[in-house]
């Protein structure tokens, strides 16, 4: 494919639209993580993951590091080596969503279980990151299973969930006691960001099927938009 192709004018302005999407939802604090001082989950995290199944796996990660990166820029965060990382978890949550591979959607959960474990706090709560085994279980249900989206966003959310917790337990002190009582709230947490990240994924699709057959407007081949996952059906009946 000629890179002139690749880039078209509409693959550059959806890229362009998730960008200031990206910034505007990384200013919106929505939960802080605990053990960092000033720092916080935010509406990124709602919709973040659904531009590996929009732009597929490999464009999704490039578009969400370069909106991280140009977030991390344009508020003058410091670069420091924990920053760096924390831009780890979402693009691997964008590559779950979007990956129709189950190797790599199973071995990173499972390699984030090992690297938790090996720390000697770890060993002590091993009941802890028997969250990221739900990856696992969304990846393996068939794609007619019912729930499917919700298991899929599940699996994303609990992905960078993963990543996070294998970096967050070798690189900020915590005690045992204190993974301990974050169970509760990753549950509640993670439960919100799958709700927001199938919700944000319905939204999409349905937009984008909106302006295909409302103005028979072409979608650029990179866009994978997933005609089961939208409404437009349920609109036409219930509003036209």
């Amino acid at each position: 494919m000629a890179i002139t192709s690749f880039f078209s004018a509409k693959r550059v302005l959806f890229f362009i639209l998730f960008v200031i999407l990206v910034l505007i939802g990384k200013n919106i604090n929505f939960s802080p993580l605990v053990g960092a001082e000033n720092q916080f989950f935010t509406l990124f995290q709602f919709f973040g993951p659904t531009a590996g199944a929009l732009l597929g796996p490999i464009v999704g990660i490039i578009t969400v590091a370069f909106s991280q990166i140009a977030d991390h820029l344009i508020i003058g965060k410091e670069w420091t080596f924990i920053n760096i990382l924390r831009f780890l978890p979402m693009l691997f949550a964008a590559y779950y969503f979007g990956t129709k591979k189950k190797s790599m959607s199973i071995i990173i959960p499972l390699l984030c279980i090992t690297i938790f474990l090996i720390h000697p706090i770890g060993r002590t709560v091993w009941f802890f990151p028997l969250f990221w085994l739900i990856p696992i279980l969304g990846i393996l249900l068939p794609n007619h299973a019912p729930g499917k989206l919700l298991f899929r966003s599940l699996g994303a959310t609990f992905t960078a969930h993963a990543v996070g917790g294998a970096i967050w337990i070798w690189t900020i002190p915590m005690t045992a006691g204190q993974w301990v009582s974050l169970i509760p709230v990753v549950a509640y947490e993670r439960i919100l960001f799958a709700l927001g990240i199938a919700g944000s994924y319905l939204l999409l699709n349905t937009v984008l099927d909106y302006v295909v057959e409302k103005w028979k407007i072409s979608i650029p081949n990179i866009l994978f938009m997933e005609k089961k996952y939208s409404l437009v059906v349920f609109l036409k009946k219930y509003l036209s």
